[in-house]
């Protein structure tokens, strides 16, 4: 008979304890079963007459486990005393629950704990040494009283707590015990967990752990301090948490992921795993070769796991995984450029810059009327419209729809005074958008109208106040994207230099100096017309300093031709 004892706690999927328990069995080793008591009568009956035939095969006394109560602690005590009387020859006792599955054959356990024969396997670290208690619990967790529920008495178990913070109450921890936690699944030596079990103290110690918070993670953990001669401070159960503390399922698509482990038993596996049940409880899984438990070798794909799960995708929306607005990450899927107060300055400046970048140049996606696809399209990837109204019922949505759905090639659009603004805090915060603005650019339009001159003073009021409330956002500690501005004046007198600026920007591939620039509009007259709206009392001021004769550095600019460096 085997020198391992197994101890399984379950409370549900009792046809699978049932095939686990035989497993353990046909190597020999004896298993004790304790059954949550909220099992009904009828289901336990069942589940003990379908072992009967077992003689390796018992039934503790049974408790009321609730989670994070002192249940779990009594109906391991009770398991683990009935095998250690049952069974004598047992040297080691292998805690398990009924959603534990051995990953290696049962032999190959033996053989490794024959070969460690005085050492207690059980994860046991102080409370400042851990980093995984959660709800700001940890020594505290053995200093106060617990006598409520924390998931079925939420508002008691924490009203209760801040009672016992404000008017200082203090539990005494048991003279010669130093709180330690761990992982409840452990493997003790019979020296061990007898000596923990027969303890005189035991019902001092039972007394003062029975409002302890989580007593299951405590109990045996600080106990074996005491009586170990040799503790390796680890489990022999694969177990993986998330961020919530919440354990991670094994489902059958992780069946590669768990053999690569090399553990020996893993938790917490799905009752409706057939083919992880028929693979580690068949005899074809003694191939594996035998090695040292390693779970760090899956830790990083749980890793990734955890991550994605807390940040999810950059530009990718969804009701559980929505970004916070002090998320650090990107809120679009890839890199894109805003350009505002080019296509007024340039000719034909969407068709230029489109050939020479080869990136999908939209013209302005927030116009009033309709969002401009690029080419003139009316509908973009993903379905999405080009109705303004659609677009304006969510800003946010329709920009990260549109940077997902051709995430992989540059998107680059058309933004000015005159669109709609919604969408300005999402620029400002986000690490994909690269903002080029030339202020005061939208004047030229107005320059270039047959409107009244009065209505034309009017608008560049209210174009220049947008602009104005839409650079000081820009301009704040908290933006994230990267940003250039120039006013018109200085764009004018340098334009090429700042053109190959924005073509960097975008990581166009393109030679090292811009060589042909697109047509900019005939700006004769400009800065008298800006001279004019000063005269009607309407101060042009985003434009920086545009000379009146339109000459800058003492020679005069031909607006009209392309500009050209040989």
């Amino acid at each position: 008979m085997s020198s391992l004892g197994i101890v399984m706690l379950v409370h549900t999927a009792l046809d699978r304890v049932e095939r686990v328990a035989r497993h353990w069995t046909a190597s020999g080793c004896p298993v004790v079963i304790h059954v949550d008591r909220k099992v009904t009568n009828s289901a336990y009956s069942t589940l003990v007459t379908a072992c009967s035939d077992n003689p390796l095969i018992q039934f503790s006394d049974r408790h009321v486990c609730e989670w994070g109560g002192w249940g779990i602690v009594a109906a391991s005590q009770s398991a683990a005393t009935q095998m250690l009387d049952s069974f004598p020859q047992v040297r080691h006792v292998f805690l398990a629950s009924g959603a534990c599955l051995p990953l290696r054959p049962v032999g190959e356990l033996m053989d490794y704990l024959a070969d460690r024969p005085r050492v207690d396997f059980i994860e046991s670290a102080t409370t400042r040494d851990v980093s995984w208690t959660m709800g700001g619990l940890d020594l505290e967790r053995f200093t106060l009283r617990f006598p409520f529920s924390w998931r079925k008495q939420r508002r008691l178990f924490d009203a209760y707590v801040r009672l016992q913070r404000v008017v200082g109450m203090r539990r005494a921890i048991p003279e010669g015990l130093v709180p330690h936690m761990g992982s409840q699944w452990w493997c003790l030596t019979r020296q061990t967990l007898s000596a923990i079990l027969q303890d005189p103290k035991r019902p001092d110690y039972d007394r003062y752990f029975r409002r302890v918070w989580i007593p299951d993670e405590s109990y045996f953990q600080t106990l074996a301090r005491l009586y170990s001669t040799h503790i390796e401070s680890r489990s022999l159960t694969l177990s993986k948490f998330d961020y919530q503390g919440r354990p991670h399922m094994f489902y059958d698509d992780h069946l590669q992921l768990l053999r690569r482990s090399d553990c020996f038993v893993a938790r917490k596996v799905w009752h409706g795993a057939d083919r992880l049940y028929q693979s580690f409880l068949s005899d074809e899984n003694s191939a594996m070769t035998p090695a040292e438990p390693n779970p760090g070798k899956i830790d990083r794909v749980f890793s990734k796991a955890v991550e994605r799960r807390i940040r999810g995708r950059d530009g990718l929306y969804m009701q559980s995984c929505f970004p916070r607005a002090t998320s650090e990450r990107g809120l679009t899927a890839f890199p894109y450029s805003v350009l505002q107060g080019f296509s007024e300055l340039f000719e034909d400046f969407e068709p230029w810059l489109a050939n020479v970048t080869s990136a999908r140049v939209h013209g302005h996606l927030f116009h009033p009327e309709k969002a401009q696809f690029a080419n003139g399209g009316t509908m973009m990837n993903g379905a999405l419209p080009d109705c303004a109204s659609l677009r304006d019922y969510n800003p946010t949505a329709f920009l990260s729809n549109v940077i997902w759905n051709t995430r992989g090639e540059r998107q680059c659009f058309q933004f000015g005074p005159n669109d709609s603004q919604q969408i300005n805090e999402f620029l400002l915060r986000d690490l994909n958008a690269s903002i080029a603005i030339i202020t005061g650019a939208w004047a030229v339009p107005l320059f270039r109208s047959n409107m009244n001159f009065a209505d034309i003073r009017c608008e560049a009021a209210r174009l220049q106040q947008r602009e104005t409330k839409q650079l000081e956002l820009l301009d704040t500690a908290r933006a994230k994207s990267r940003i250039r501005v120039w006013t018109m004046a200085e764009f004018v007198e340098s334009p090429m230099e700042h053109l190959q600026t924005v073509l960097e920007d975008m990581g166009a591939p393109q030679p090292t100096h811009l060589t042909e620039a697109p047509t900019m509009v005939d700006l004769t007259g400009f800065g008298k017309f800006l001279q004019n709206l000063k005269n009607q009392g309407m101060h042009p001021y985003l434009m920086g300093d545009f000379p009146v004769n339109d000459v800058f550095g003492g020679q005069a600019k031909s607006f009209k031709k392309p500009y050209l460096v040989q």
